[in-house]
């Protein structure tokens, strides 16, 4: 361990789990999402996975190209009209194949 970080432990972040915009609860702390971007606005993103939309901040600006498939990781935040969601990671999906990983998340789901 680097000298000066002994006993030092990280704090743990809860664990995203994978969510529907549409399946989305106030007891929901952390979700992932997976979806198409309608909007981007320096650190906004709105997303569309189907089932609905979503708005997520970022701290910082994120690029985010309209109509990409992307995955987003962050805290679930209570709004004026549903939820938004407080981003901390956005992944680029695009190249993925969008209904084998529909197929991963299902099994994940069953296990």
């Amino acid at each position: 361990m680097p000298e000066g970080l002994e006993g030092f432990a990280a704090p743990r972040r809860l664990a995203a789990h994978e969510k529907k915009i549409s399946e989305i609860t106030k007891e929901d702390m952390r979700v992932r999402l997976f979806g198409t971007v309608i909007h981007n606005s320096d650190s906004l993103v709105v997303i569309d996975d189907g089932t609905g939309k979503i708005s997520v901040n970022f701290r910082d600006p994120v690029e985010a190209k309209l109509g990409r498939t992307v995955r987003i990781f962050g805290k679930v935040m209570p709004a004026e009209e549903g939820y938004e969601i407080e981003g901390e990671i956005l992944q680029d999906m695009g190249n993925v194949d969008v209904s084998l990983y529909k197929k991963a998340v299902e099994l994940e789901k069953g296990l």
